[in-house]
């Protein structure tokens, strides 16, 4: 759910071993089997609509309806930058994680995600590794299948690993699985990661979820839930 003080009109700037479920938690090494979205047929106006989403290039400046907002934003940063280091990410400098987060940010709010959920699905995807690459060829933080790369922006997958692009095109993609199953994430998470209807990847993400979720010190409230 969008923060009420975040306004929606925002401006933007290895080889992995299949995933172990172990209380509840994927377990990574250097490759990852994560995402094998499959390719379906997709009606003109929802492509056109995707492609538009993802072909934004600008950097994610987010902007703010007041400054309450803003704090919000900028104490959940600050924690969530604490809690990358803590992971030893791909996300080495304080830059890299400051970008990253602002990223997530934007495109949740502009996918209408809840930027938790989203922070876990990157955990048990890619373990925030920004360069893992799936046995079924999914790419990049969220591990997204290469064919996207070509329906919605005829390019080739290589643009995946680009950081601003992957995220961009898996936030795109896991609104438009949702809007399929009419508001059901358990069922979005099953086709993003090819395996619907099943119950262990979306327990995984549900799981890894809760490393993610921001108690605003102040308030005591949780800014995603407003």
């Amino acid at each position: 759910m969008i923060h009420r003080g975040v306004q929606a009109g925002m401006k933007r700037r290895d080889v992995l071993l299949p995933p172990l479920v172990l209380g509840g938690l994927l377990l990574f090494s250097e490759r990852s089997q994560a995402g094998a979205q499959r390719e379906e047929p997709i009606v003109d106006a929802v492509r056109n609509a995707m492609s538009a989403s993802v072909k934004t290039t600008e950097p994610p400046e987010p902007v703010f309806a007041d400054t309450e907002a803003k704090l919000h934003y900028l104490r959940w940063k600050v924690e969530m930058n604490n809690r990358l280091i803590q992971r030893r990410s791909d996300l080495r400098t304080l830059q890299e994680r400051t970008d990253f987060l602002q990223t997530v940010w934007y495109n949740c709010k502009r996918s209408r995600l809840d930027v938790d959920l989203v922070l876990g699905l990157i955990q048990v995807e890619s373990n925030f590794r920004k360069r893992a690459i799936s046995y079924a060829g999914a790419r990049g933080f969220m591990q997204v299948m290469p064919f996207w790369a070509r329906v919605l922006m005829g390019n080739d997958a290589s643009i995946l690993f680009d950081m601003h692009t992957n995220l961009r095109f898996g936030c795109v993609i896991l609104r438009h699985y949702l809007d399929l199953e009419r508001g059901d994430m358990f069922l979005a998470l099953g086709r993003y990661n090819g395996s619907r209807g099943k119950p262990q990847y979306p327990d995984a993400v549900f799981g890894a979820r809760k490393n993610w979720i921001f108690l605003d010190r102040p308030t005591g409230v949780e800014p995603w839930k407003k």
